[in-house]
């Protein structure tokens, strides 16, 4: 009896903080007043700026938000929402007055004061007040060190500075705090962190330390293509052909798509190693390897036209432009071909018909994450600051009517 009473007491005393944590959960009190969390949330116009925010009309979702937050001055989230819709917008003033409006309220809770000041740092981010918005990522920092979001933007603010050593220790430690299966993502980065230091290492003149940067970036993560060239390039400059060779041909294996980065430094050196002709099989193989290459259709053709067989290159060429006739690089190689070949009509026919769709750009490469356009290959986007997000863009022909219209390819 007396230990069915005492089970009976452990289920209530169980119920009963049951029922205190979903109080305090839904409850808040401020003020000697109790706030019913949960009703905050079911305003229409908590409701209806949510549905404008998804549907990207900024303009209405800062109307609804901002009289959701009229209605309830006590709704902190709410206030940090609309902070983030002014930044987004462009208004980085009313962002930073918003949220350091919060910062200043009696007995903010710690969670609260880490969003609270998490945006606050973005708003100086975006407003370029650089000093502020490091000041308010460490204070996040302070009150939690393992705040993924604080470490991210202390990141680019140094990539910004272009204080590599600084990001590339954010990195080592964002690398840290994930998980075992999601840490490939970090190795790329701090891969590319290292070419930088590397690159840094170059500029002051320290020729040893800057190798070790880059090799140390290809161990990281064999795909990072720019270690491969610039340690190469580090060894070509110290009279050290057949290493940068190596190195140039490694990267080939590794990133095909790529390969075109290093053809141009590998004919050089191949010639100054007295065996030009592996170029000419280097970019055969390629073109067995990976039939859409047309860069080492180019590069093959143009090694053709130098030895004078004009038809050869033609045909060379006139299989690239199948595969991207938009590049200008190719046109511009035909029309030399044509020439050696004296504007034979037979063979201009040829060239006109394959060109006849094409639309004439320098190589354009797209960033997968802010579409911003490069004439050349980037290793970060400018906008977006993400590592390795640019792919060559590639436009098919117009089609008949009825079939697929213009596409982008990588």
């Amino acid at each position: 009896m007396a230990n069915d009473t005492l089970l009976l007491g452990v289920l209530v005393a169980l119920l009963v903080g049951l029922a205190a944590g979903k109080a305090w959960e839904r409850y808040k009190l401020r003020d000697g007043h109790w706030i019913d969390r949960r009703k905050l949330r079911q305003s229409p116009h908590f409701l209806q700026g949510l549905n404008f925010l998804v549907s990207n009309q900024l303009d209405h979702a800062i109307d609804e938000f901002g009289r959701a937050a009229a209605l309830s001055q006590d709704a902190i989230d709410i206030q940090i929402i609309l902070g983030a819709l002014y930044r987004e917008k462009g208004q980085v003033g009313r962002a930073i007055q918003t949220h350091q409006q919060l910062l200043q309220r009696p007995r903010l809770g710690r969670q609260e004061q880490t969003a609270v000041l998490l945006s606050l740092g973005l708003d100086y981010r975006r407003g370029g007040f650089v000093d502020r918005a490091l000041e308010a990522f460490h204070e996040v920092l302070r009150l939690d060190p393992d705040n993924v979001q604080a470490l991210v933007n202390l990141e680019k603010l140094h990539e910004d500075q272009h204080q590599w050593r600084e990001a590339y220790d954010i990195r080592t430690r964002l690398a840290q705090l994930a998980p075992q299966g999601e840490r490939g993502g970090h190795q790329t980065i701090l891969a590319f962190l290292e070419n930088e230091l590397g690159l840094q290492a170059l500029r002051r003149g320290d020729r040893p330390d800057a190798a070790r940067h880059f090799e140390a970036a290809i161990d990281l993560d064999a795909s990072v293509v720019p270690a491969y060239l610039n340690l190469g390039d580090l060894q070509a400059a110290e009279g050290r052909t057949a290493e940068a060779v190596a190195t140039w041909e490694r990267l080939v294996d590794v990133a095909p798509e790529r390969a075109w980065l290093a053809l141009d430094r590998l004919g050089g050196a191949y010639g100054r190693l007295g065996v030009p002709d592996r170029r000419e099989t280097l970019s055969r193989r390629l073109i067995e390897s990976t039939p859409h290459d047309w860069r080492a259709r180019l590069a093959l053709a143009n090694a053709c036209s130098a030895r004078g067989d004009h038809r050869d290159a033609l045909t060379l060429l006139l299989d690239a432009l199948a595969v991207n006739p938009h590049a200008l690089a190719l046109h511009q190689a035909t029309w030399g071909t044509l020439a050696g070949l004296g504007y034979e009509p037979s063979a201009v026919a040829r060239y006109i018909e394959g060109s006849r769709e094409a639309i004439f750009y320098r190589d354009p490469h797209l960033c997968l994450r802010c579409h911003y356009r490069s004439t050349e290959l980037l290793w970060q986007g400018p906008h977006c600051r993400e590592w390795n997000s640019f792919v060559e863009e590639r436009l098919t022909p117009a089609r008949e009517d009825g079939e697929p219209g213009p596409v982008a390819t990588e």
